[in-house]
């Protein structure tokens, strides 16, 4: 077995320590700690390697930005038809 530090996990990750300390407290990455120090066994990096990056997207983004519309919307009747058009358009992608 072959363990890594934090620092060195990180490294071979791509990410910060920080990140790695987040994963372990997750328990998403297994780590013995030895003192105040964590060690990782480098085969358990494959446990986090494919991972998806970065904050989720918005299910909903087109659907946020016609709402948008229809909220700046002047006319009564137009914003009335554009709510009608979204919750077709709603309904449809639920399907």
């Amino acid at each position: 077995m072959n363990f890594l530090t934090t620092k060195e996990a990180a490294d071979l990750l791509g990410v910060t320590v920080r990140r790695v300390q987040a994963m372990i407290t997750a328990e998403r990455l297994p780590a013995k700690k030895i003192g105040r120090d964590y060690l990782i066994n480098e085969a358990d990096l494959s446990l986090v390697e494919i991972r998806k990056t970065g904050r989720p997207s918005k299910q909903h983004d087109g659907i946020e930005k016609k709402t948008n519309k229809v909220a700046k919307s002047k006319n009564k009747s137009s914003a009335l038809s554009d709510i009608e058009d979204l919750l077709e358009e709603i309904s449809a992608n639920e399907k």
